[in-house]
């Protein structure tokens, strides 16, 4: 156990809170087998948000699906007190059983909205309930950061250079998931980029310019081995060094293949305009320019403002951390029991009961409106958000939404969004989300039974 400094298949099922394992132990011996539904969602925005992105559910449902309890997590277990070994002998036998319905990944989602449903019987149900959270959480508030870069560089590049400030290695591979997700065009994170399909894109550290001491051999070296590479050019002095690529094109003549230079420190702004005006000058108007170096979306926004000569950006730690708003008040509530509606009551923490759905309503172009919280079994002339994703137990193969799909499927959705909603500036959208007439007299059959 000591050795293993991972999740995996064999342990999967123990990446869960004790009091889930505890209540599960209870439910089996009360006999509690009744069917439930959970639901996944936020209960307000950050801050800084006017949106969140949903990411990571579909992926979540799918493990959830396919959840054991391995022998060898077993006998792990057994070593903790409390476990008697009927229980442990049921574990032994889980197989999830029940529905999940979700929102595709992609889809920007507002307070109180589900995220994901889940319906099954409510030990399992339970069970699944710390694993979800966390994946669900993860992906949700990074691919949500990203977005808001993505938005901010309009259509130039954005990669992934954050890595090595993430929170830990789950972290850095699922959070390049998540960026694939909000529309980002590579990483940097060569293990992530092979998984998921990402372009790996990357340059050069300062450390190679200063272990040469000379920095255009450096550069010569660099160029000769990579034709098409970025050189990084802010070791020593910018503009300087900027004067060096253009003099090793004069000397490599057709040889030269230098695909981009990189600024990583100063004023991006001013450094851009002068490297663009003399690599124009040079007949160098080839050479794009990468910025990098503590970027976030509002210098971002700022830069493409000014008007900066910036072909493309990197961003690492503000990304990477979600450093403005790094977590989400999400919840996984119980909401339906036995057929009977469940709430809670606590103060600033609504629950709304029963099964739902959430429509989307748009104009006639495509534009979106606003949304409504219904019953599941509401009907209404607009597009339904919550779809099945797994079916008693099984995962539909037409639930597997590949990143990439996910991330046009988003460009799309997050283009017809109201102006207001996009913006990065923090403070109310204004926009719509209603509850329907049917859920509130529910809700409030529920309050008064409560009481």
């Amino acid at each position: 156990m000591a050795e293993r400094l991972h999740v995996d298949a064999s342990n999967l099922a123990l990446f869960t809170d004790l009091y889930e394992l505890s209540m599960l132990q209870a439910y089996q011996a009360s006999g509690m087998s009744g069917t439930a539904t959970f639901s996944l969602y936020f209960r307000k925005l950050p801050p800084v948000r006017r949106f969140m992105l949903a990411c990571g559910q579909q992926h979540a449902a799918h493990l959830a699906a396919s959840l054991r309890f391995e022998r060898s997590a077993l006998d792990q277990l057994a070593t903790l007190p409390g476990f008697r070994d009927d229980f442990l002998r049921w574990l032994e036998d889980f197989r999830f059983s029940g529905d999940i319905v979700a929102m595709p990944e992609g889809t920007p989602v507002f307070a109180n909205e589900p995220l994901l449903e889940v319906t099954a019987p409510i030990a399992e149900a339970q069970l699944l309930e710390s694993l979800l959270m966390n994946l669900v959480h993860l992906e949700t508030v990074l691919a949500s950061k990203a977005v808001r870069v993505v938005l901010a560089a309009g259509r130039r590049p954005v990669m992934d250079f954050g890595m090595r400030r993430m929170h830990g290695t789950d972290a850095a591979l699922h959070g390049v998931r998540a960026f694939q997700v909000a529309g980002l065009d590579g990483s940097s994170n060569v293990l992530a980029a092979l998984m998921f399909n990402v372009p790996a894109q990357g340059t050069m550290a300062h450390s190679f310019i200063q272990a040469h001491g000379d920095e255009t051999q450096a550069f010569r070296e660099y160029a000769a081995l990579y034709p098409g590479t970025t050189l990084l050019v802010d070791t020593w002095d910018t503009i300087d060094a900027v004067e060096k690529i253009i003099a090793l094109h004069r000397e490599m003549g057709d040889e030269f293949n230098i695909g981009a230079i990189r600024i990583d420190s100063g004023d991006f702004a001013a450094l851009a305009r002068e490297a663009r005006m003399r690599l124009d000058a040079a007949g160098l108007k080839q050479v794009k320019i990468v910025a990098s170096g503590g970027l976030d979306e509002y210098q971002i926004a700022r830069l493409v403002e000014e008007g900066a000569p910036i072909d493309a950006f990197g961003v690492g730690t503000a990304m990477g951390t979600s450093a403005d708003a790094p977590y989400l008040d999400l919840v996984y509530k119980l909401t339906l029991y036995d057929g009977e509606p469940r709430i809670k009551d606590s103060p600033g923490k609504p629950v709304l009961p029963g099964a739902k759905q959430v429509y989307r309503y748009r104009d006639d172009e495509g534009h979106i409106l606003r949304d409504e919280i219904t019953l599941r079994d509401e009907m209404r002339e607009a597009k339904p958000l919550l779809v099945p994703i797994v079916r008693q137990g099984e995962a539909l193969a037409a639930a597997t939404l590949d990143p990439r799909l996910a991330a046009l499927y988003a460009r799309g959705e997050i283009e017809r969004l109201p102006a207001s909603v996009r913006s990065l500036e923090e403070g109310d959208a204004g926009f719509s989300v209603q509850v329907s007439e049917a859920l509130k007299r529910l809700h409030a059959e529920a309050l008064a039974r409560a009481h």
